[in-house]
């Protein structure tokens, strides 16, 4: 699953005519954008620690590392003080998960909650450009942070 045809599949599920769309449709989008975010991040852990599509990498491996992390495990680790080591694109990319992660759990969970697209458009365009801020920034990188979020540190 790639993360960006679940940013368009947000974004196409807002309908272009005018009118407010169901609240519904708005949770669904918000949700959506969310786990953009998240499988940008499964993919990344699966292809920097086992392997790319190109790499004679285990299967199974991939599929195990793609799954290894857990939504509350890489929030907690988005939110401390140690993410400040990380370059710009990568510390975007952790506070807009933090971030959209809220907005996720408010969209599906809280019934009295009120949404609007045009704020659903912006965090839908947030959620692109942390996407891309990430993806920019080097390998090197990344796998520290696949790391970091994939992997509990020991005391």
């Amino acid at each position: 699953m790639r993360a960006s045809d679940l940013v368009d599949a947000a974004r196409r599920s807002l309908p272009s005519t005018r009118g407010r769309p169901s609240e519904a449709v708005l949770r669904r989008a918000l949700s959506t954008s969310y786990y953009a975010l998240f499988h940008c991040l499964a993919h990344t852990v699966a292809d920097l620690l086992v392997g790319g599509p190109q790499s004679d990498r285990s299967e199974a491996a991939w599929r195990q590392a793609y799954r290894a992390i857990g939504h509350g495990h890489v929030k907690s680790c988005c939110k401390n003080k140690k993410i400040e080591c990380f370059p710009d694109g990568i510390t975007e990319f952790a506070n807009t998960f933090v971030e959209m992660q809220e907005k996720r759990e408010k969209a599906d969970y809280n019934p009295t909650g009120e949404y609007y697209k045009p704020s659903v458009e912006t965090d839908i365009a947030a959620v692109e450009n942390a996407i891309s801020a990430f993806e920019s920034a080097p390998a090197r990188d990344r796998r520290a942070f696949a790391v970091y979020v994939s992997m509990r540190i020991r005391p």
